[in-house]
């Protein structure tokens, strides 16, 4: 399943779009973390089993670096996610220039109102039944929207002595997570109008728009640390999954 041309994608519903050409070493490893060992299998592959287990979802494209050599020996993991899996070896040099690469490929996949749903290769503890409340809330939406979680800790920021200057306000502050669902015309725009965007939310508003914020899970957690690492292990062995 290594590289499918787009023209065989079937019109989707909603095409998950997964950007996994990173080469993170943060995490002290040689592999690129989202081909970091999870419970046997990568930690993109839990991610990828979440969403192929949601019907709405009828395509997931990851998109991969064109020098990407890890990705075929797990050849075996990614035959049981199904057919739904799609890869693409268009992956840039930053995560919005991979989205962006990714949405041109899939141009003839989808109209110009269909649902892109993108989301982070290194968050592998994404639940399939909060992708499915995330796409009730958003489905009838007008612009689209965004996991996120309001902030609980006490903020502060400092000086360049790591003294603290002062505490900022918390209320009405939230941590964005992925999925992030846009329509694909909206979303394909913003992120040439705002190339630099961190997330696909932040490209949007570029636009002018307002996203939703749909609550988030403190488990669907970002993997940048070890510690991270550490903390995925413990949830996916709660809750895991074969």
């Amino acid at each position: 399943m290594l590289f499918r041309r787009p023209e065989l994608f079937m019109t989707a519903n909603i095409i998950a779009l997964v950007p996994a050409a990173g080469t993170g070493t943060r995490l002290g490893d040689s592999l690129p973390k989202q081909y970091l060992d999870l419970h046997g299998k990568p930690m993109i592959y839990h991610a990828l089993a979440a969403f192929a287990a949601v019907p709405r979802v009828s395509r997931i494209v990851v998109v991969l670096s064109p020098e990407d050599r890890i990705w075929p020996t797990f050849s075996e993991q990614w035959s049981r996610i199904g057919p739904k899996l799609y890869t693409l070896p268009t992956g840039g040099a930053t995560r919005s220039d991979s989205v962006a690469n990714g949405l041109a490929a899939i141009e003839q996949d989808t109209s110009a109102d269909g649902w892109v749903m993108v989301h982070d290769a290194a968050r592998p503890c994404i639940r399939t039944e909060l992708i499915e409340q995330f796409i009730d809330e958003l489905e009838r939406d007008p612009v689209g929207g965004l996991l996120a979680l309001p902030l609980s800790d006490t903020i502060k920021s400092s000086d360049e002595n790591l003294r603290v200057e002062k505490t900022l306000p918390r209320e009405g502050i939230w941590r964005a997570q992925t999925p992030q669902m846009f329509r694909y015309a909206a979303l394909r725009q913003a992120l040439a109008v705002c190339p630099a965007a961190t997330d696909e939310s932040q490209a949007i508003e570029a636009l002018g728009y307002r996203p939703k914020l749909v609550m988030g899970d403190s488990a669907n957690l970002k993997v940048t640390y070890a510690p991270d690492l550490q903390l995925a292990r413990l949830l996916l062995t709660i809750g895991h999954r074969e």
